[in-house]
């Protein structure tokens, strides 16, 4: 009897859908003055020349921006656009004080993939593409922003124009339930005070139509004569949301709706493939800076294993989360995870990005790692994770293990002691662990 699970036929995208190349096409018209500054910038402010931002701030000088009006025929003003829609694609990268061009610029003429990702890119990060109105609460703003999913998706199950004033009765409706869940006191400890909660008077009018014109201004959508519809591309883009959350919503994990650290939980034993698939899912349920801000913070809690998978999560996200991750990475806890995923990041091979990691932090991270194995796996796992350690000899290692200073020293000796079939070695590590306990390592 065959008792495996049926598999999932590919879905296909709605009628009328351009085929990828066409999309591509219309990605690359829309994107096509990012791409050039991007061109621009890649030859202009290599290695060796002038910086090409001011502060660090991935804004442009006002002298280079000038520079490339003058040689590109535009206006200050568009090429400050045109240098912000790059970063948001992924056309250009800002790492510190230095920009360079982005892989998908490389890959811009070739690979339609590479131009549809960087889209997407873009399409996520609407709400950064134009200024939010001026006297609204950033509450007010939050709740807009993670209320829009709703609305677009309505827009695209629409296939059609809809008019703006039902799509504000749509809007008031999620913020509404927004506001609700936010409200529901849990059980348990009385929990720290919210921030000021957004008053039921809070205009939404104005809020819609800025992120209407923000979400035309990156080609999702257009609007005219009080309707808004979406763009081909904006309609593929909200279907393949759709899709990922509908294929997550199927699987035995199923962790749309849950908190991030309950997600990661629930992935632990799925495959890295099925795990990615379930991050691709969760994060395009919710809005991308607050899906980082909940992975980052389930990465700071005890459980070894869950600050991993956060990491791996993150890697999903991609470029969206450089900035939380680079700015985390003053964390002793979060140190070396986030060096890790800023090497990968910034192209080096996932088997080499070790080598970016001090010998203490690769140490650090070994013992991390051993907590969340001696946590989760079984003993055999943990032997062989001696495997791992970059010290070349045991008792290097124990030397070092102990020297680091990592909460769990105590609990990760006394499990590998536990485990490892040498008994000469198992009571070194027990020697060792001991050392620790007593503070005498």
């Amino acid at each position: 009897m065959n008792t495996q699970r049926p598999r999932r036929a590919a879905p296909r995208p709605p009628e009328g859908t351009p085929v990828r190349s066409e999309l591509a096409r219309m990605a690359r018209s829309g994107l096509a003055g990012a791409a050039r500054v991007a061109r621009w910038a890649d030859t202009e402010l290599g290695p060796g020349r002038e910086s090409g931002t001011t502060d660090g701030t991935a804004t442009l000088s006002d002298a280079t921006a000038e520079r490339a009006g003058r040689e590109l025929g535009l206006t200050t003003a568009q090429i400050r656009a045109d240098w912000d829609t790059a970063r948001l694609a992924g056309l250009v990268e800002v790492h510190g004080d230095s920009a360079r061009p982005g892989w998908r610029l490389r890959a811009w003429n070739r690979d339609d993939s590479a131009v549809l990702r960087g889209w997407v890119a873009l399409f996520d990060a609407w709400s950064l593409a134009h200024p939010e109105p001026e006297g609204h609460e950033a509450a007010g703003v939050a709740e807009v922003v993670s209320a829009m999913p709703q609305v677009l998706s309505f827009l695209q199950l629409s296939a059609g124009p809809v008019p703006v004033a039902q799509l504000l009765d749509l809007l008031q409706q999620r913020v509404t339930e927004l506001r609700t869940e936010r409200c529901e006191v849990p059980l348990g400890p009385r929990p720290e005070p919210l921030p000021r909660p957004v008053t039921d008077d809070t205009p939404l009018g104005p809020l819609l139509e800025w992120a209407l014109e923000a979400l035309a201004s990156v080609g999702a959508l257009t609007c005219g004569d009080g309707q808004a519809t979406l763009t081909p591309l904006g309609s593929w883009a909200v279907w393949v949301k759709l899709e990922q959350i509908c294929v997550a919503a199927q699987s035995p994990a199923g962790n749309i709706e849950q908190a991030a650290e309950d997600m990661l939980r629930g992935c632990a034993q799925l495959r890295p493939n099925a795990a990615r698939a379930e991050y691709r899912a969760w994060l395009a349920a919710r809005p991308v800076g607050s899906a980082v801000t909940e992975l980052l913070a389930a990465a700071r809690g005890e459980d070894a294993l869950l600050r991993g998978l956060a990491f791996e999560a993150l890697r999903v996200v991609g470029a969206p989360a450089e900035p939380d991750v680079r700015a985390v990475a003053e964390e002793s806890t979060l140190r070396p995870y986030a060096l890790l995923w800023l090497a990968e990041h910034d192209g080096a091979d996932p088997e080499d990005a070790h080598e970016v990691l001090t010998r203490q932090e690769a140490t650090w991270l070994w013992v991390d790692t051993a907590a969340a194995v001696a946590d989760h796996g079984e003993a055999p796992l943990l032997v062989r994770h001696l495997e791992s350690a970059v010290q070349a000899t045991v008792p290097a290692l124990l030397d070092e293990v102990r020297a680091v200073g990592h909460p769990r020293t105590v609990q990760v000796l006394v499990a590998l002691a536990a485990a490892h079939p040498d008994p000469a070695l198992a009571k070194a590590v027990r020697r060792a662990a001991f050392q620790v306990h007593t503070g005498r390592g």
